[in-house]
Order: C-alpha cells, then structure tokens, then sequence
C-alpha cells in the first residue's frame, strides 16, 4: 500500500453505516473517488467525496446534491449509473456504479490514435449515452476523453454529467483548467453560457483527438487556448490523419461551429448521423470484450478534475483486503472452468480447420475463387480494352454513347464496373464515347440576344459577351453568330442555322440600333447625342453654301470599314460658312474690260443695259458693288464674296458727245 493510501483516514472507514472505503481510485478539483464495498447489497461501488475545503460552500453543497440527483434520473446502458447520495456529517459523497477498466484518456496514451472502428464505436456509445441525457434536459458541461469509462467486460459509459461545472475558478489548478478549456465551446469563452450545443461542440473535439492522436488547439496558457476556441476554425482530421474518412471529417467541422445554431442540435441528431456514417462506412458498432490497454491507475491522480475513474483489475487486491467470497473453493472453481474452456477451444479449433478447409475447396471450386475481375480498362479505346477482357475470358460488348468528359472513341465506363468479380465468358457491356453530342440550332440572326443565348445554353453551348454594333437593325437583336466546337480554332456561321456541339462555345454579334442622324445640328448637340450611346467624337471644318457655319455637315467613314461599335471614334465635318473670295478691283476699267475681270474671277456682272448701246472706249467704271440679294459677301477694306455673287457696275463717259 502506497504512504498517499496510508495517510487517507477515509480507507477502511465505514461511511454511513454502509459502504466500507477500501482504496483510493483518484483525486480531482472537487472531490476524490474511492472504490468502497456495499455491505447492504454486497458489491462493489464507486463512492465519490466532496473535498472537505468544498463542504464549507452552501450554494456548492446544494448544487452537488442536485446534479447528482439529476444524473441518477438517467437511465441508460451508456451512462454511469448513480445509486445512492448522502452526508455524513460535513462528508458529503455520491455512491455510483463501479467499473473496473481504464479511461478514455488512458487509452489515447497508450495507443495515440484510434482506429476508425474503435472511434466510431466509442462515439456511437458515448452519443447514445448524452442523447439520454439531453432528452431529460440535461447538459454534461464537461464533456472530455477523462469522463468516458472504458469497462473490462466492453461497456462504454460516460460519467459525471455537471458536476465538474459546479466549482468555481478558485477551486481548479491551471492544469485542471487547461484539460476543461481543452474542450470549451466558444459561447462558453464568450458568453460563459452551455446548452446541449456546447456538449456537442465538446464532442466534436474528442473526436478530433480519437482521430488524430491530438487536440486542434495547444498553447502554453489556458486562455491562449481559450482564444483559439472563440477565434478559430477546427481543422479536418483528414489533415494530421490522411486515414480519416470524409464522412467523419465532415461530422467534426459539423460539431465544431462557431455558431451554436448551425451545429447539430443536441446529441440524438448528431447520433443520427453517426449511424448514417457507419451504413456508409460499413462499420457496425461491437462491444469490445478486450481493450488491449494495460497500465494501472495513479491512486493520486492530479492531472483532471474528473474524478469518475475505473480501476483495472489487481489495484484492489494490492489496496485493500481480499473481497469475502475469494477463498480456495473459488480458486478451485475457476481453474476447473479454465481447462473446460481451453477444451472447448481446442474443439472450436478443429471443427474450424475442417470448416476451413471446406470453404476453401468450395471458393476456388465454385465460390468467389472461380470468379473473375473486369479489368479497368476506362479511357482506352475499344480494341484495347477488348484484349484486356479477354485476357481475363471476358466478351466486350461495344455501346456508344456521348460524353463531354472522355473523348471520342475512348472507354467511358464497363457494366459490370471495373473490379466487380463476374463468372469467366462472361459479356461485359463497354461503353465508347463519342464524343460531344450534336445540337441543330435553327437561325439566329433576328432573335433578341435572351433567345439566342437559351437556344446555345439548351445545347450546352457556353456564350461570352456579344459583339456589339450600330446597325439599322432593332437595338438588342442578333446580326450574327458563330460556333467553335471544343479543342477546335475552326468557326461555323450559325446566322441562318447550324449545327453545334456540347462543350462548345458560341459568338454573337448584337445590334445596338442605328446611330443618330447629326447632319444639320449644332456640333454640341451632336456630340451629346453621340456620346451618350458610348461612341467618342473628335471634328474636322469645311466650308459649305448650304450648311450654317458650326452645324454638322456628315460624318466621315469609319477607319476600317464596316458598322460602328461602341467606343468607336468618330470624325464629324462641321461648317465653317460659304468660302468667301476677293472681288477684283475694276475701278476706271472700261465695260469690257470690268466684265472679263469679275468674269474671270468667278463673279457675275449686272449693269444698266443702256450701256452697251456705247463704245466700249467711251466708258469708265466708278463704282462696283455687290448686288443686293444676290451676293454673300463681307469685307473689311478689301470686297469678299462667295463665287457666283453678282457685282453691280457703275460706269461714266469718257468723252463727251
């Protein structure tokens, strides 16, 4: 017997008249747990012990004394049952059921990780044990791999629902601290309030660390964990374990939400799931009658608050006096009942071999043995994967059929699918690709760009942005479309209808209706109406007779030919007035003289006809004017006016009659 067992007044105490403490199983942050005989019903039990610093603590008391009254509501194959509560003096203690066997903790130092069985069949127990729990409306609050009770004989139990959450902080070392916050939901960090949720964010973790080996936060200082829980995102086990399944990947980023509403909302929902996993998985949940995990128990355990610990068999007999019924007629008895089950072994053994050799006979006879497997043969081409099946004694079969994925003339798939084990001759359907599959599209030019696009989207045609242009066409109607099959740089017009294939992409030139008529307008209000259906506009001067000087004469051509686009420049010709020319001078020239001068120079003459009845010697031109009416002119000394102006002519004798 350790000093600690030694100095432990309570081993050996009679508690209440009735349970006789025999040795201490372990010690916590609240209490510590004894394995004790019930001397009434004679069997053992596990009988747990407020710490007496504790006992001074009405509000505690009273709260220890109710959550043990709730757990012991519970009645389920999965949780650890509580038979009785009482007080002795300022003692108090809960009497529960005793497991021998190790902890869920145990075991994840003895193997590290779990295998996926193991994981799924402890969660499985664990789930059906809390959904008990949350139906009665119960939260555990401390849900961790220390409160998970492995016993020797399978059974999977979960222990201590509350009780850990009914001390307070000055009662928890920061090593207990750290194994609680190891598994806090954020609310908890934050709000410092729990629901079913929180157990389940709880679980979530634990199974994280069957999984993985290890827990998704560390830090040296428990509110360095505590953060990470608020702050951050569980990882997916698949990431440390490349072993994990998806399913459960996905169960543990479900269970660990920030948000408590998009978890499962309380452990039967989460149950539900686990077993929908396990059809998929095809893992049924056994009783496990051999743990495989060996080690004792720590008889002052300080490393968690969570006092439900079980004791692997021998603590007590090194502990505590031999139980009364174990004399030499037991002894007897079990060596007795030893050598009929190695009998019974040794006969399961031959009838075994012999079945055995049976089934072996049978399977390479007619069984399984005497079937073959259809090879893989996706993504090679017919011939090729009619030699592998008949190298296998299988007949390939051709099917054809489309596909976007496999190009034409490759393998899409067989029925039966590759690796089913089929009889030998048998016909194996191989399915050939060919290719994309064709669409007849009917004409496209004169439908509105929304029935384009559904016609080549029906096809599984994919259409980028239209091509847009100025056309005397209806603004949003097509003007042309195109069609590039995949893997292809060759173009089909598909404007009066065409024929197109899945996979394949389509161009669609779209009207953007007619540009505005300019010609005659101010050039700011052309350049308005230009700009505001997106096309830029720079201008060039002209003289015109017949446009006012600033308004637009017409539009150049555009660079290139063809319609105009948006974002396109365009040149507009603006009037600069009728081009003005200087009026030759014909002061003192003779008639004729006066009217070949302005003739020449692009003017017309008017007179008075009197003067031709002269000669032409006798006149002399005094004045020349232009006609009103028939003349644009202007000048500023020297007489401008537009070709065509007519100039009147004064005109005097030069000698007298």
């Amino acid at each position: 017997m350790s000093t600690s067992q030694q100095a432990d007044p309570l081993i050996g105490r009679l508690v209440d008249g009735r349970y006789r403490v025999r040795a201490r199983i372990a010690r916590g942050g609240m209490a510590t747990v004894y394995v004790a005989t019930d001397l009434r019903l004679e069997r053992r039990v596990a009988l747990k012990v407020m710490h007496s610093h504790l006992s001074d603590d009405a509000v505690f008391q009273s709260r220890f004394i109710q959550e043990a009254r709730a757990a012991a509501r519970l009645a389920d194959p999965h949780v650890v049952n509580v038979f009785d509560q009482g007080q002795e003096g300022e003692m108090a203690y809960l009497v529960m059921e005793y497991l021998p066997g190790i902890t869920l903790r145990e075991l994840l130092r003895e193997q590290k990780r779990l295998t996926v069985p193991q994981t799924v069949t402890i969660m499985d127990a664990v789930l059906s044990g809390l959904a008990a729990a949350h139906r009665a409306g119960i939260v555990h609050r401390d849900v961790k791999p220390e409160n998970v009770l492995l016993a020797e004989d399978g059974r999977i139990k979960i222990g201590d629902f509350g009780l850990a959450r009914a001390t307070t902080a000055n009662t928890a070392s920061g090593q207990l601290l750290m194994g609680t916050i190891a598994y806090l939901a954020p609310e908890l960090v934050t709000r410092g309030t729990a629901d079913a949720r929180s157990d389940i964010y709880a679980l979530g973790i634990m199974l994280y660390e069957m999984l993985t080996g290890e827990q998704p936060y560390k830090g040296e200082q428990p509110m360095q964990i505590a953060f990470q829980h608020a702050t951050d995102s569980v990882p997916r086990p698949s990431v440390r374990n490349p072993g994990v399944p998806e399913q459960l990947d996905e169960l543990v980023l479900w269970a660990t939400e920030k948000v408590p509403d998009e978890r499962p909302a309380d452990a039967d929902e989460m149950l539900r799931r686990l077993r929908e996993i396990e059809q998929q998985l095809g893992i049924a949940p056994q009783v496990q009658r051999s743990l495989n995990v060996s080690g004792t128990v720590t008889t002052d355990r300080l490393d968690s608050d969570e006092v439900t610990k079980v004791l692997p068999a021998g603590v007590v007999a090194s502990t505590a006096p031999a139980a009364e019924d174990d004399d030499n007629a037991t002894r007897l008895r079990r060596r007795t009942r030893a050598r009929q089950a190695k009998g019974a072994w040794l006969l399961v053994l031959v009838v075994v071999l012999a079945a055995l050799a049976g089934a072996t006979g049978w399977w390479f006879g007619s069984g399984p043995g005497s079937l073959v497997a259809v090879p893989q043969v996706t993504g090679q081409t017919y011939e090729v994967a009619q030699q592998a099946l008949k190298a296998q004694t299988l007949v390939a079969v051709k099917k054809q059929a489309y596909s976007l994925e496999v190009a034409a003339g490759k393998v899409i798939s067989t029925d039966p699918a590759a690796g089913a084990r089929v009889e030998k001759d048998s016909r194996v359907q191989v399915v050939v690709s060919q290719g994309p599959a064709p669409h007849d599209l009917p004409a496209l030019v004169g439908m509105t760009e929304q029935q384009a696009r559904a016609e080549l989207e029906r096809a599984k045609v994919s259409v980028g942005d239209p091509q847009v242009f100025f056309t005397k066409a209806e603004d949003g109607t097509v003007i042309a479309a195109s069609f590039t099959a995949a893997g292809s740089d060759k173009k089909v017009d598909c404007a009066s209808g065409c024929t197109v294939y899945e996979g394949g992409t389509a161009t669609l030139s779209v009207s953007n209706g007619p540009v505005p008529d300019v010609v005659g307008k101010p050039l700011a209000d052309a350049t308005a109406a230009l700009t505001d259906i997106g096309l830029k506009v720079k201008s060039t001067q002209e003289f015109s007779d017949s446009v006012a000087q600033g308004s637009v004469i017409g539009m150049k051509d555009r660079s290139g030919g063809g319609d105009w686009r948006p974002g396109d420049t365009v040149t507009l010709v603006v009037s600069k007035g009728p081009q003005l020319f200087a009026v030759p001078s014909v002061l003192d020239l003779t008639r004729d003289q006066a009217v070949d001068a302005l003739k020449k120079a692009g003017f017309g003459v008017d007179y008075n006809p009197a003067w031709n009845a002269i000669a032409d010697s006798a006149t002399k031109v005094t004045a020349s004017t232009p006609l009103s009416g028939s003349a644009t002119c202007s000048g500023d000394g020297s007489l401008m006016c537009t070709h065509g102006s007519v100039i009147h002519l004064t005109m005097t004798l030069t000698v007298p009659f």
